[in-house]
């Protein structure tokens, strides 16, 4: 079934088996529950849930249709499945997952594998992630989903961003040879992030040469993502980036200057803290930032 084109041969008959998974795929991209499609089709919400498990083996053409357009789709007769190339709609990722009854998990909502408390809300939420595992005070489910339709379109959206957000390295007669710049677009080429770096020789900093030291090093000038575009990812992608490109380049080393979550997202790409430390120094007045 797609939106423009879903079909169902009814000389062929509906298939339990097949319709079962194309009405959850259905009613997850309409983000509707089986009880809130039964009361917009008109159909019993057991009706629904046998033809999705596939126990009603022979459902009515009528009844299928019915749900097929109360959830979004289009019935057709006789008419091959694709369409000028209109294909059918995404299947429910967690489709294989059961909860400890064997039940399916609700298919319009985002479920996913719980393997430690951070994976668990109600766990986040408690910061009981924090106990060793004999303190927990309640036993980890197997799986979680968020009810929020808010945080679960945020989701979707930020999986949507983190797909088909492409990195790449910017060249060109403009720039350095010493100088390295990634960026992070949309498929549209907005830039989401972007991330800038130097080369620069160890000999320009200690003045005289040591066995230890590389010829080259790199120099991390900063990494900045758009704020609505943060927690995705994309930073660390930037970075993972720039460390593939410098090692290809033959260069083993880098440097940075970070705070915060800054020093988060380094010390996730390798980077380990140095025993010195530089001082932070700031000019203007106190407890007032001052820009340029």
């Amino acid at each position: 079934m797609t939106e423009a084109s879903d079909h169902i041969d009814e000389a062929d008959g509906a298939d339990g088996a097949d319709l079962g998974p194309a009405l959850r795929a259905l009613r997850r991209r309409a983000d509707l529950s089986q009880r809130q499609l039964a009361e917009k089709s008109g159909v019993p919400q057991p009706t629904l849930a046998r033809i999705e498990s596939g126990r009603a083996v022979d459902p009515r053409f009528r009844t299928v249709e019915r749900l097929v357009r109360a959830a979004g789709g289009e019935v057709a007769i006789g008419v091959p499945p694709l369409i000028s190339g209109v294909s059918e709609p995404t299947p429910v990722p967690h489709d294989d997952m059961r909860d400890e009854a064997g039940r399916r998990y609700p298919a319009h909502l985002d479920v996913w594998p719980v393997h430690e408390p951070r994976d668990w809300p109600g766990a986040w939420w408690a910061e009981w992630y924090r106990l060793p595992p004999e303190r927990y005070p309640l036993p980890l489910p197997p799986a979680a989903y968020e009810l929020n339709r808010r945080y679960r379109d945020n989701r979707r959206w930020g999986a949507e961003v983190r797909r088909t957000t492409q990195v790449r390295r910017v060249t060109g007669s403009d720039l350095p040879a010493t100088c390295w710049r990634y960026v992070a677009e949309l498929p549209d080429g907005q830039l989401v992030g972007e991330l800038r770096a130097h080369e620069r020789s160890p000999f320009l900093e200690y003045g005289e040469w040591h066995p230890d030291q590389p010829e080259r090093e790199m120099v991390l000038d900063g990494v900045l993502v758009d704020a609505r575009y943060r927690r995705l990812g994309l930073g660390r992608r930037l970075v993972t980036a720039l460390v593939t490109g410098m090692r290809e380049a033959g260069i083993d080393d880098a440097a940075a200057i970070a705070e915060g979550s800054g020093t988060d997202l380094l010390r996730a790409c390798g980077f380990e803290i140095e025993a010195r430390r530089p001082a932070a120094l700031r000019l203007g007045h106190r407890g007032k930032r001052c820009f340029s």
